[in-house]
């Protein structure tokens, strides 16, 4: 009997580049699985929240709101995006092409950067970085140059207007902010965003940074509004005024960008409040700790990160009632008014908030 080694070698070397080939797919593939899931999650919340605004609105208006496209409405978000997904892409004849495109690739790239130092739970974060709250400081000081860039790239004086408002509002209610959030860095001794939710969890409850830091978070509260241009901070893209601000040229998904943009800025600011302010992952009741309860810090299992992914997105929910609600109840701010707010009332203050802290931990010591 005679055996062809030739036809065996070649079915050898056929085999085995299959299964080389595999393994790099296998490897592809889990390479690109943490990143592509947070940008899934990130997604439905989008979709989430714009049903909710949605839904909220029509009750405070007292109609029904969106009830057709799914049950209870919940598929509207995504009809109204894969309808601007097919829209035409129009591009103004006399602006800058390349500024007119980048504006609002840059509006949500930067914006998604700042949920890789976000906790979701116990050790699942993107990046457990040693300055992870001022990383997303200066990575959202980026958005607004984006929102410039579209206002000069269309070549409209009511875009241009609108872009120039958006730098001047971001500048302006940045700066309160961070003393805000170095106030939170002072009481638990790191700017890394894990360690923030690791002090608040050593007392409960009680241990949340909104009880500790009730004027910080006022003030947070109300640049972070000011950040993702909500009512009644909406200047620039105020319609009575400006058309539609720095996307009146826009239109298909390049306009869809925009909003994206917003929600995207909505929730990373709701997420931070319940990072900094609200304890994380960690619920804590008075004299119930339901880490221990758990076994949150201990057990790192799926049960373990599913409970605090679970319990860090029923807070950020929560807390979003209060941008939905106000901008269905307060009136828009002139931009005078809203500079003014910024610049003579919340930066005295937060900087006020940051040498009391300051004060107490030298006192302490």
């Amino acid at each position: 009997m005679i055996i062809d080694t030739t036809e065996v070698e070649v079915q050898a070397i056929n085999s085995f580049s299959r299964l080389e080939s595999l393994k790099g797919v296998y490897g592809l593939i889990w390479l690109l699985a943490p990143i592509f899931t947070p940008v899934l999650g990130i997604t439905i919340g989008i979709l989430v929240i714009v049903w909710l605004e949605r839904k909220i609105s029509a009750g405070v208006q007292q109609r029904i709101g969106p009830e057709y496209a799914g049950p209870l409405g919940i598929l509207q978000a995504l009809a109204d995006g894969t309808k601007l997904l097919f829209k035409e892409d129009l591009l103004p004849s006399r602006g800058d092409i390349r500024l007119f495109s980048l504006g609002p690739s840059i509006a949500v790239i930067s914006i998604l950067l700042s949920y890789s130092v976000i906790p979701f739970g116990y050790r699942l974060v993107l990046a457990d970085l040693s300055i992870g709250v001022f990383l997303w400081i200066s990575i959202s000081s980026i958005a607004p140059i984006g929102l410039l860039m579209s206002g000069y790239g269309s070549n409209n004086k009511y875009s241009f207007l609108g872009g120039l408002r958006a730098a001047a509002q971001s500048i302006s209610y940045e700066i309160p902010l961070t003393p805000c959030v170095l106030s939170i860095s002072l009481l638990s001794n790191s700017s890394s965003t894990v360690d923030i939710v690791e002090a608040q969890a050593k007392y409960g409850f009680w241990g949340w940074n909104l009880w500790r830091q009730p004027i910080g978070f006022t003030v947070f509260l109300i640049s972070s509004l000011a950040e993702c241009e909500r009512l009644p901070f909406d200047l620039p893209e105020a319609e009575e005024e400006l058309v539609a601000g720095y996307q009146t040229e826009y239109s298909g998904i390049k306009f869809g960008l925009f909003y994206v943009a917003s929600y995207l800025n909505l929730l990373v600011s709701s997420l931070f409040v319940t990072v900094l302010y609200l304890g994380g992952w960690n619920l804590s009741l008075p004299y119930i700790f339901f880490p221990e309860l758990f076994g949150i810090n201990e057990v790192g299992g799926v049960l373990g990160m599913t409970i605090g992914i679970f319990i860090t997105l029923v807070k950020a929910y929560l807390f979003l009632f209060i941008p939905i609600t106000t901008r269905w109840t307060l009136p828009r701010m002139r931009m005078d008014q809203l500079l003014n707010l910024g610049w003579k009332f919340l930066l005295p203050i937060s900087l006020g908030n940051l040498l009391l802290t300051t004060s107490f931990q030298l006192l302490s010591l």
